[in-house]
């Protein structure tokens, strides 16, 4: 299961970005996953929930922006749904579609982190974009 690998590196990066920017905590991670990126979706979050345990992320969730794969053929301007399993021949033109557009993806896009004043109790939140 590599989503448990992708899991930890995320929480990693999202660890990271909080000391950077001297946050208590994280609320929330963004990620686009590409469809031929080869994870699966429900297992990322399964194995995210497990990872955050005893990690500045303990609470917080984890967010998955699904990206469609697409192509551009590369003999006629049309661009098109790859689909599952992949097809990259242009249903136009019945070319091979030499250009994937999109749907490889596997980006941590956001993190939003939390700040605790310890004197006050006040709270805030920042959304940092990577």
């Amino acid at each position: 299961m590599h989503e448990l690998s992708i899991a930890v590196a995320v929480i990693e990066r999202a660890e990271d970005t909080a000391r950077e920017h001297g946050a208590t905590g994280v609320e929330s991670v963004r990620l686009r996953v590409g469809a031929l990126a080869g994870v699966v979706a429900e297992s990322l979050r399964f194995a995210f929930e497990v990872a955050r345990e005893d990690t500045a992320l303990h609470g917080a969730r984890l967010l998955i922006e699904e990206v469609p794969a697409r192509a551009r053929c590369t003999a006629c301007p049309a661009e098109f749904a790859v689909g599952t399993p992949p097809e990259l021949w242009c249903p136009r033109c019945d070319s091979p579609a030499t250009e994937l557009l999109s749907g490889r993806e596997l980006e941590l896009t956001e993190v939003d982190l939390t700040y605790h004043d310890t004197a006050g109790g006040a709270r805030r939140d920042e959304r940092v974009i990577r």
